[in-house]
């Protein structure tokens, strides 16, 4: 089997998006493929970056379109499991004046919770130089128990371990149990990207270096990424604290997958240096090149299916510098 540059766990499913108001005065939804791990890879393959993905779909109208979907980007999908019994997960997102969006899922259960340890795909994940997961894959014991198989495979394996918190209250039973599995991801992951609420929820600290500090002190992660929206993010790594400004686009729409771009983009630098000896100014240049991606992404609708290319992300440096 070929080496594959990074393989994601987690949820696909389909995010009905605002699109319009029809005759009658209802809003018109836009079933787009959606799930923060596909977008990741989908980012990555736009940069020329091998992938695959590991998760589960119903096999109904929603699961067979997403796998298709998935193939057609270029995402190996032979760790995708389709569940004869159990539906596709389904997200409704309500996009405020702002950008900023709210989610009702509709997963009591769905099947991306429904992944067994049984079903990993382990040859997938033993030759991937990178393993990236997030939370939603360990709201339920059913699904977290598959991926602290993967991520022991993961680690046995020699991967780089990325973890993306990417918290979403509605589907928690309770915040505390949220927070015990976002200290058992950190205490896997190389590399941490949190946005700026997360990490204020996580730590309780208002200053985002002094969150970052807090965990540190009780996880080994080589590099901790913030971002922080409008106000760009930032990037800990070791004794080095670089931020980089964000891209404001007048086109702005919604911010559906615009961390999950930054994140494919970090990944992506990552693949080129790995994690040793990463100077300031090479740091500044991975935040300001995701930062770009990311802002590209606010300027459409969805996410996974219309991820920037690298000479779109180009020419908007480009225009800037």
């Amino acid at each position: 089997m070929e080496k594959i540059d990074v393989t994601a766990m987690g949820e696909l499913l389909i995010d009905f998006t605002e699109n319009g108001i029809s005759r009658q005065g209802n809003p018109v939804l836009e079933a787009n493929p959606g799930g923060a791990p596909c977008n990741v890879l989908a980012m990555l393959q736009n940069l020329g970056d091998s992938t695959a993905f590991i998760g589960k779909v119903g096999r109904d109208m929603f699961g067979d379109r997403l796998k298709k979907t998935v193939q057609a980007i270029g995402i190996d999908t032979k760790g995708l499991v389709q569940d004869e019994n159990i539906r596709t997960t389904l997200a409704f997102v309500h996009t405020h004046e702002d950008g900023d969006r709210e989610f009702s899922f509709y997963r009591n259960p769905g099947a991306d919770m429904m992944l067994t340890d049984e079903e990993i795909n382990e040859e997938v994940i033993m030759n991937s130089r990178i393993f990236h997961f997030g939370t939603l894959s360990m709201t339920n014991e059913t699904v977290r128990n598959a991926t602290l198989k993967a991520l022991e495979i993961a680690k046995q394996s020699g991967c780089i371990i990325s973890f993306d918190p990417n918290i979403r209250e509605p589907l928690w039973n309770d915040m505390e149990e949220a927070r015990q599995q976002v200290y058992k991801g950190l205490s896997y992951c190389n590399v941490l990207k949190i946005s700026d609420n997360e990490i204020q929820w996580l730590t309780g600290e208002a200053d985002y270096s002094d969150g970052v500090l807090q965990i540190r002190n009780q996880f080994d992660i080589d590099m901790i990424l913030v971002s922080m929206g409008n106000a760009g993010s930032r990037v800990y790594y070791y004794g080095n604290m670089v931020e980089a400004n964000s891209f404001l686009q007048e086109g702005t729409i919604e911010t559906t997958g615009a961390g999950d771009t930054f994140c494919g983009c970090i990944l992506h630098y990552i693949l080129k240096w790995g994690l040793k000896d990463i100077t300031k100014s090479q740091l500044r240049e991975m935040l300001t090149f995701a930062n770009a991606a990311a802002s590209i992404i606010t300027t459409r609708k969805g996410a996974l299916c219309v991820m920037p290319t690298e000479q779109e992300i180009k020419e908007l440096l480009d225009s800037y510098f």
